[in-house]
């Protein structure tokens, strides 16, 4: 199950070197201008419009940004409404929006299955971004480093070589993890930026153990075909009904509201999400694997610019 599932996540450190203003969820301002430098850094054709584009089906901006689906329907993407995009940007926790000249940030970036290969693009993306600017005003910054998520260096501007022996996950650490967990008819799982989960195609904020892994398998599935190319072999029907056996023992979940502007749709977009800590109480243990990969890869809409982020409540 899931053999060729593979993660890598790394931090970026990024210096400011003019004063910065960021707001306080940065997570897509940093989404919005990596996008661009990274269609700067590889599009060859300067063409607006990717589907139109001889190259798409070679393009690593495509692969990333807009993941073609197969030509033919084979059943997989039969209720999704777009690929997946292989990676996940995490902002920073801090709500800091002001950096000084020589002040220093970082935030997480995980890569997932083949666009593991292409994190040169993502680092050198994110240096041309520097030079470019960001946020209010544009203001310039370094990319000083970059470290794996053992804290190993793998990647500093001084050098400029990167090391190729990171770290990278497969899907049998998170089984070898949920193996020895302690033993507890409670499980709490933490959201610590909006959760936008669907039920019945609409957002819902009451949050059932059953809608949360229906879509968080269902992500997980969709990353393994797409981007780890493995089609995952799993008896939803049943699963499902095992997720409804589990009920919720107590919930603190509330609604947040933000906005982000989108440039491709040149308008400001509402996006809400759950947060908070809800405790669910059954037999939710076959279920962790899942939930712990889940930690990283996030769940819900927006994952690529951080949203769906959620911490499991170590006993």
């Amino acid at each position: 199950m899931l053999e060729n599932f593979k993660i890598a996540s790394f931090q970026f450190h990024l210096t400011a070197e003019q004063t910065l203003h960021l707001p306080a969820y940065k997570g897509s301002t940093i989404r919005g201008g990596f996008g661009h430098a990274f269609r700067r850094v590889v599009c060859v054709t300067g063409q607006k419009d990717c589907s139109q584009c001889l190259l798409r089906g070679k393009c690593v901006y495509s692969y990333v940004f807009e993941t073609p689906p197969p030509q033919q329907d084979d059943g997989v993407l039969r209720r999704a409404v777009a690929v997946p995009h292989p990676f996940v940007i995490r902002p920073p926790s801090e709500h800091k929006e002001i950096f000084q000249p020589g002040e220093s940030f970082l935030f997480g970036l995980t890569l997932i299955g083949r666009a593991i290969d292409y994190l040169p693009y993502f680092i050198y993306s994110f240096e041309q971004l520097g030079k470019v600017g960001l946020g209010k005003g544009k203001a310039k910054f370094q990319l000083s480093l970059v470290r794996d998520s053992q804290g190993k260096t793998i990647y500093t501007t001084e050098d400029r070589v990167l090391l190729n022996d990171f770290e990278t996950l497969c899907f049998r650490h998170f089984v070898a993890a949920a193996s020895k967990w302690p033993s507890d008819r409670l499980l709490t799982l933490r959201f610590l930026t909006p959760t936008r989960i669907r039920f019945g195609r609409k957002l819902t904020d009451k949050l059932e153990f059953h809608t949360f892994m229906r879509n968080l398998v269902r992500r997980i599935s969709l990353l393994s075909y797409y981007h780890c190319g493995e089609q995952f072999q799993l008896d939803f029907k049943r699963v499902i009904q095992q997720a409804q056996q589990v009920q919720v023992k107590a919930s603190d979940l509330r609604w947040f509201d933000w906005t982000r502007y989108s440039s491709r749709q040149n308008r400001r977009m509402k996006l809400g999400g759950v947060l908070g800590e809800i405790c669910f109480e059954g037999e939710w243990q076959s279920f962790l694997p899942f939930i712990l990969l889940g930690e990283v890869v996030h769940v819900g809409k927006g994952t690529s610019f951080g949203l769906g982020q959620y911490a499991v409540v170590r006993p």
